[in-house]
């Protein structure tokens, strides 16, 4: 069968070539980096401090790009409580609900389960920066106690009322058994981002976490009768 010259050939249609889905993944990426360069900026440098174009640089965006997901550097922050910290508070409520063991091994894993996931992360650092700037963004503040701080409280309380309904815990002032729990935990994560972090010596966190709880469990413990 005669073939035509190359010259007078039909052109052959291909198919198109698929499009790039780089691009589309990139951009679906975006909000989480930019929270996770929020993070490490806010943490290391403080609120104030930290220009959105420096979180969308280190991000690799342009800053107009960071205001499409993003309406300023507050709700970016903001963003940083819902995303970042309170999931992991959060993670607590499913511990809680499954648990079948008694409350003093309730709230030790608990607080070792928190202690263990922001001790891995730079959030570690958000109590310095609460207090550091706390006077002069009080908004963000409140935000954070309300969002993040104030769902650990009930958390937490929820097991100190299941341990003396169970007979297990004194019937202390509940309140105060809470900031009891926390605050040495607080104070170990802000230690650790400011004067630990300039040379000053730290406990190691495990035994520290241990130490605090063994302390606090034994005075909790109900006596026996």
């Amino acid at each position: 069968m005669a073939t035509l010259p190359a010259s007078l050939s039909p052109p052959v249609r291909r198919a198109p070539a698929p499009k790039p889905t780089r691009r589309r993944r990139r951009k679906e990426a975006r909000p989480s980096e930019l929270i996770d360069a929020a993070i490490a900026l806010f943490t290391a440098r403080g609120y104030a401090a930290t220009r959105s174009a420096d979180i969308a640089a280190l991000a690799g965006v342009s800053k107009a790009t960071l205001y499409l997901y993003f309406e300023d550097k507050a709700s970016l922050f903001k963003a940083v409580i819902t995303q970042g910290v309170v999931p992991i508070i959060d993670e607590a409520a499913a511990l809680i609900d499954d648990f079948t063991g008694d409350s003093a091994s309730l709230l030790r894993q608990l607080l070792t389960r928190w202690h263990a996931r922001f001790s891995a992360s730079p959030l570690a650092g958000m109590p310095k920066l609460m207090i550091s700037e706390a006077s002069n963004f009080p908004e963000l503040t409140k935000y954070h106690e309300e969002v993040a701080y104030a769902r650990a409280r009930t958390l937490l309380g929820q097991v100190i009322d299941r341990g003396v309904a169970r007979g297990e815990f004194r019937d202390l002032n509940r309140a105060a058994v809470v900031e009891l729990l926390i605050a040495p935990l607080l104070m170990h994560f802000i230690w650790q981002h400011s004067m630990g972090a300039n040379g000053c010596p730290v406990v190691e966190p495990v035994a520290y976490l241990n130490t605090h709880l063994d302390l606090v469990l034994t005075g909790l413990a109900a006596k026996p009768a």
